[in-house]
């Protein structure tokens, strides 16, 4: 299936979640019904008609793109080999990072010192690991899912524990953009739980905002790391006087 069956069939998915008919689309459109089949059957569109369809849907055509490269985003996690080799090349994990972020490769070789060469050779590096599909033209289509995770005590959740995570900390957290907030209370496990839904919202919504946030040139956009971490934890210094028998935990 091509890209624009790709487009074409997704549309019709998001037209049926929003109990929109081909009637319905054939009266807005000023067509017959049989012809709004046809149109469907033949994915052949102009521009102006996918985008005319696209807003019966609630979408733009820019969303559209969006859905339909998420979807073609298949891969979940990936092996220690794969990790391994992105944590051995410092380059080759910038450039993985920065197009699973919507970098074209013009950006990245414009702001980063990568020539063009050097920038085909990464690019099929990460073809051969199947991190991405290296299309004519230096085009890439990335193969992580947005709902993608480095593996747990993998490599790369070690460089970000050796390194990446000591760095990051190492700020007041007062700087534009910056916000650290500390909460300690006494909570069940029940309300432990609730927060635990509540973090994996305000992820998904992140991720939207990435989404969204791909039509915006590039040096509209920063690099952004939010950390969310919680556990049932005390500080190690009033642990030391707890009793051997204390009952409360």
């Amino acid at each position: 299936m091509g890209q624009a069956d790709d487009l074409i069939e997704l549309l019709k998915g998001e037209l049926r979640r929003r109990g929109v008919t081909y009637a319905h689309v054939a009266r807005e459109l000023g067509l017959s019904e049989s012809t709004i089949k046809r149109v469907f059957a033949s994915s052949n569109f102009s521009v102006k008609r996918l985008e005319q369809v696209c807003e019966l849907a609630g979408l733009e055509l820019d969303d559209l793109i969006v859905l339909a490269d998420e979807r073609r985003r298949n891969v979940e996690q990936l092996t220690e080999e794969q990790e391994k080799i992105l944590v051995s090349d410092g380059k080759l994990l910038l450039i993985a990072f920065l197009l699973f972020n919507h970098w074209t490769v013009d950006q990245i070789t414009q702001t980063y010192d990568i020539d063009d060469l050097e920038a085909v050779r990464l690019l099929a590096h990460l073809d051969r690991l199947k991190i991405i599909d290296l299309l004519p033209g230096n085009k890439v289509h990335v193969r992580l899912s947005r709902t993608f995770s480095w593996r747990k005590n993998g490599p790369i959740q070690k460089l970000f524990e050796s390194q990446v995570q000591n760095e990051f900390f190492q700020s007041k957290f007062d700087g534009p953009g910056e916000l650290r907030l500390v909460l300690n209370g006494m909570i069940s496990d029940q309300s432990i739980e609730a927060i635990h839904h509540k973090l994996h919202r305000l992820v998904t919504e992140f991720e939207q905002c990435v989404r969204e946030d791909k039509r915006t040139m590039s040096v509209e956009r920063r690099g952004t790391t939010l950390v969310l971490a919680i556990r049932p934890w005390m500080v190690q210094m009033f642990e030391n006087f707890r009793r051997p028998d204390g009952g409360w935990q």
